[in-house]
């Protein structure tokens, strides 16, 4: 058997290198497309340069959020009814024009009152015995509850409400104040990346999917199967603090019994319809539970749209976070069935914050404006069975993709921003600029480098979702104070 010499080894190293770099000196600088996909190879003059990354100066937007966050309220102080309308919340005033302009709402005119009609509810709601409802979609860069839990934390503070809100049966992932679990035999069945096959309806309900324990076809046999919900404190006292749960789902074709257990102890029996594709089951608490649980028995499952976690009145805020999604489902849905939840829940305000996902597929700045006109389309379709719910619409963040060694803003992110501002402003929408509210141009890499976001460069850490939180609270909060100087001038 012949030996292989360490110098055999050194030079077969050597003859692949120079390979590499004759490759490398003809090989295209910007790449080349085959199929459809771009086939980069290092460049050499590139490598050696030793080029760092272009960052953005974030300190002082940093320093904002820091700022905001130190404030703290005092969760026993609840304005009467009649002073209610003269408070103001507490936020930290921006002395830099600068600063100031991109963490601020923008509006289509000076006029400003698009948020209007949801600023008027949030002031009366404390005289009302009846909660507002605020709708947060988004994609990944919300899950978990990332920025909804803050505004949920602030605004319930100020303006009373408990509990979390709409929760999905089995969730993609977990969130701040709740950890779930269930029985092996359940599925997703979703509309909001593409239309699930197996679901022969469009009423998705309010969260675009719904779960079940079995398929369309099974309903021979018995099923069982369960969920379970246990409550935390980490988003707060008054999360926690729900005295009621409410199961929203569609009737079942055969007899389904459910069992509602409240700390291990079995409080309620009951049987669900077997009509209607908008169906409340409501089970009252004797106290704030640690854990709940519901179990069901029969030969069908019914489509469980999710779970409502609320107190009595007050503020409740819904965190639907939409992984993949670049929200433009709308339109594909039952807006009939949609226009039963948005009515029965109260809505006041929807929360619209998608883009990310369509960047990768953005080639040209046609592209860029026809994603605004999809986005456009699906406004409509809410405003159609909600004409008058408050809409803020949240631009994408900063996206990085690598170019050779470095990372860089991704190519037309700012057209498809300015497409999303154009179709909000269209539409008689608010618009939060969160790319221009992080620093702008390469900021996610001032992001990464401080911790605030994901070395995916694309998603905000816990601790960056915070900050964007902070500065989103403060600026609906600054424009809520000017709407509640102008009602008390008598201006509105």
């Amino acid at each position: 058997m012949k030996t292989i010499k360490p110098l055999h080894i050194l030079l077969f190293i050597l003859l692949v290198l120079l390979a590499l770099a004759g490759v490398s000196s003809v090989f295209p600088t910007d790449g080349v497309m085959v199929f459809g996909q771009k086939i980069s190879f290092p460049n050499l003059e590139t490598y050696f340069s030793a080029k760092g990354n272009e960052k953005t100066d974030i300190s002082k937007i940093v320093a904002l959020a820091d700022a905001e966050d130190k404030i703290t309220d005092n969760d026993t102080l609840k304005p009467s009814a009649d002073s209610l309308i003269k408070k103001e919340i507490n936020y930290t005033e921006v002395n830099d024009p600068a600063i100031k302009l991109i963490t601020s709402i923008q509006y289509k005119d000076s006029a400003k009152s698009a948020l209007y009609n949801f600023f008027e509810s949030l002031a009366a709601v404390q005289s009302d015995n009846k909660s507002i409802r605020i709708l947060h979609y988004g994609d990944s860069q919300i899950e978990g509850d990332r920025i909804t839990d803050y505004l949920r934390q602030k605004l319930q503070t100020h303006f009373g409400g408990k509990g979390c809100g709409f929760i999905a049966a089995v969730p993609v992932t977990q969130s701040v104040g709740t950890r779930q679990s269930w029985s092996d035999t359940w599925d997703r069945y979703s509309i909001f990346t593409a239309k699930d096959t197996r679901v022969p309806h469009n009423s998705y309900g309010i969260a675009a999917g719904f779960c079940r324990y079995c398929n369309y076809n099974d309903t021979v046999a018995v099923k069982n199967a369960w969920l379970k919900i246990k409550t935390t404190q980490g988003a707060g006292s008054l999360v926690a603090s729900y005295n009621k749960v409410k199961l929203f789902y569609a009737s079942t074709r055969k007899k389904t019994q459910i069992q509602f257990l409240e700390n291990d102890v079995l409080k309620n029996t009951d049987t669900l319809l077997t009509k209607g594709n908008f169906n409340i089951k409501q089970f009252d608490l004797s106290q704030a539970p640690n854990t709940f649980e519901i179990k069901f028995q029969g030969k069908d499952s019914p489509d469980i749209f999710g779970l409502s976690l609320e107190g009595d009145g007050g503020v409740m805020v819904d965190n639907f976070g939409l992984r993949g999604s670049s929200g433009t489902f709308f339109n594909q849905l039952n807006l009939q069935h949609l226009k039963l939840f948005y009515d029965y829940l109260n809505t006041k305000f929807i929360i619209l914050q998608f883009g990310g996902n369509t960047m990768p597929n953005i080639l040209d700045k046609t592209m860029a404006a026809n994603f605004g006109d999809f986005l456009r389309a699906q406004i409509n379709a809410i405003r159609k069975i909600a004409p008058n719910v408050s809409i803020l619409v949240i631009g994408p963040a900063d996206m990085s993709i690598k170019d050779g060694d470095t990372y860089v803003t991704y190519p037309l992110l700012e057209d498809v921003r300015d497409a999303i501002r154009l179709a909000a402003f269209q539409t008689n929408c608010a618009f939060f600029d969160m790319y221009d509210c992080m620093g702008g141009k390469n900021s996610m890499v001032s992001w990464v480098d401080q911790g605030i976001a994901a070395t995916d460069y694309i998603h905000f850490s816990p601790a960056g979702a915070r900050k964007i939180a902070v500065l989103l609270y403060g600026a609906l909060m600054n424009d809520y104070n000017n709407f509640i100087q102008k009602k008390n001038n008598k201006n509105l």
